[in-house]
């Protein structure tokens, strides 16, 4: 699949770890750092996101450190997230959402324009189907040699181009792509290797392509 086809669904983990509104802080914190994770949304009794409690949060209240963006201020929400007992009194919220059929270049360009490392995944009910993070969206960009030698092989060559197996031998080492071989004419060529740009995951494209001769 190519990249810009590939959607939020694809990358997202669709088993989340949540929070009620009234799970205790202890838990939170020993949930979290049990599953080695930085933030799990909280969910309401329907299953609907409400809020996102980090483990920053979390530290900042252990130590009483104030927050560092200064949303916060010396305001009654300033006070009751120090009271905080439960992950309801200390999640942010609003809480920003995905949907599964965003694309990922959607999906990245939302959690950089919220400051924002993970975003739950909603369904059209407004119910959690899942979480995509930054790693999600950034390993569907970078892709194993193998993976990128196989769609150039199968798809570019293959099924776009129609050419016979073994006329171009394909080698990818860290995403560059070299080509070896005969095409059947010259113009080819520049076609071929901008295929090959387009497929996820390239760095560059090496092209050793001569035109065979007309017999």
């Amino acid at each position: 699949m190519m990249l810009y086809r590939r959607t939020v669904g694809d990358v997202m983990t669709d088993e989340v770890l949540t929070f009620r509104p009234t799970t205790p802080l202890q838990e939170v914190t020993a949930l979290l750092d049990a599953n080695d994770i930085v933030a799990a949304p909280v969910i309401d009794e329907d299953g609907a996101p409400v809020g996102v409690v980090s483990a920053s949060d979390v530290l900042r209240h252990e130590t009483g450190m104030p927050d560092p963006q200064g949303q916060d201020g010396n305001d009654e929400h300033a006070w009751s997230k120090a009271q905080a007992r439960t992950a309801g009194a200390l999640m942010s919220s609003p809480v920003f959402t995905a949907r599964a059929d965003w694309t990922i270049p959607r999906a990245a360009r939302e959690l950089r324009r919220r400051h924002v490392k993970q975003l739950p995944v909603v369904g059209d009910d407004g119910l959690l189907t899942g979480i995509v993070t930054r790693s999600d969206l950034l390993d569907a960009f970078i892709r194993s040699d193998d993976e990128i030698r196989g769609e150039v092989e199968q798809d570019v060559l293959g099924r776009i181009l129609g050419l016979d197996e073994g006329t171009v031998a394909v080698e990818v080492r860290d995403g560059v792509v070299t080509l070896r071989g005969h095409v059947p004419e010259p113009r080819l060529v520049p076609v071929v290797v901008g295929l090959c740009q387009g497929v996820a995951g390239v760095v560059a494209v090496d092209a050793h392509l001569a035109a065979a001769r007309a017999g």
